[in-house]
């Protein structure tokens, strides 16, 4: 099913994203966690692209597999292409072809530390044209409420996400953000610059204060006063500061999908508990 058919119904999108386990780790050893996920029956699951080196898309494409044919939900299987020549990305739109996977998340990708990036593709709408040009994919797109890290501004930025819309990307989720307004703001410049296709919230519950200050480093989210405050009164306090963390979430979701948002993806970070924890939260306004 293209994940594109979702956003026909009149009701908000509810996604998840997974990620395959550390190359060290066998693939089998997050099949349990990935299946109690499974059984929440979000509308789709996300699999983010596994670590670099050579068939780094392999782990990516055998889970995103497994969640469609074996727990029953679609899946999307992310793919970026900075480090990737196209017989690369043509090697992996293969495999994805022949396990059944019909969507695909396109991203340029990190560039990593001593390896000099591939010339094929620099951009994350070249790799969606590249992909609607060969083959029946559904295509989505990442877009970035706070500006991507890398533009020189809010309206380089839109412009960029307009140029990845045309090429193909066919529905957007959004990295994760801690303070709604912002996301409101990123809507009417999206609405602005002519940007039509739906845009999903992305989500990330708080669970681990290190984790979360890593993923806004890398991301460039900012973290609202409330959201510190969160952080510093239960940072000591494991427990304390996951069901806090999770109230803040389902309050940022209560609030977007009030708003008419078109969906929430959840950043689950692989914890059947959180994900759980959530979804009966908000299972029925969705």
């Amino acid at each position: 099913m293209k994940i594109n058919t979702l956003f026909n119904r009149n009701k908000a999108v509810f996604s998840f994203e997974v990620f395959p386990p550390k190359k060290d780790s066998p693939i089998e050893s997050v099949y349990g966690k990935l299946e109690e996920i499974c059984a929440l029956k979000p509308d789709f699951v996300s699999v983010t692209y596994g670590a670099g080196g050579s068939g780094a898309h392999s782990r990516t494409c055998e889970i995103a597999a497994k969640i469609k044919h074996d727990f029953g939900v679609e899946s999307v299987a992310h793919l970026t292409c900075v480090n990737s020549t196209r017989a690369m990305i043509d090697e992996t739109l293969e495999d994805f072809r022949q396990n059944g996977i019909e969507n695909i998340l396109a991203l340029r990708g990190d560039y990593v530390e001593g390896i000099a990036p591939q010339k094929d593709f620099r951009y994350a709408s070249e790799l969606c044209a590249y992909i609607r040009a060969h083959g029946d994919f559904d295509v989505s797109g990442a877009c970035y409420p706070e500006v991507h890290v890398d533009a020189a501004d809010a309206a380089e930025d839109v412009l960029n996400l307009k140029k990845k819309v045309d090429a193909g990307a066919q529905h957007l989720i959004s990295q994760l953000f801690f303070d709604n307004a912002l996301f409101y703001r990123f809507l009417e410049r999206a609405k602005i610059a002519g940007i039509r296709v739906p845009i999903e919230a992305g989500i990330m519950p708080v669970t681990n204060k290190k984790q979360i200050e890593r993923m806004v480093s890398l991301c460039g989210a900012s973290l609202p006063p409330k959201f510190v405050k969160i952080m510093q009164r239960y940072e000591s306090k494991p427990e304390a500061l996951r069901d806090a963390g999770i109230a803040y979430a389902v309050e940022q979701i209560v609030d977007l999908l009030a708003n008419g948002v078109d969906g929430i993806h959840l950043y689950t970070m692989n914890n059947p508990t959180v994900a759980k924890k959530i979804t009966r939260a908000v299972e029925t306004l969705l």
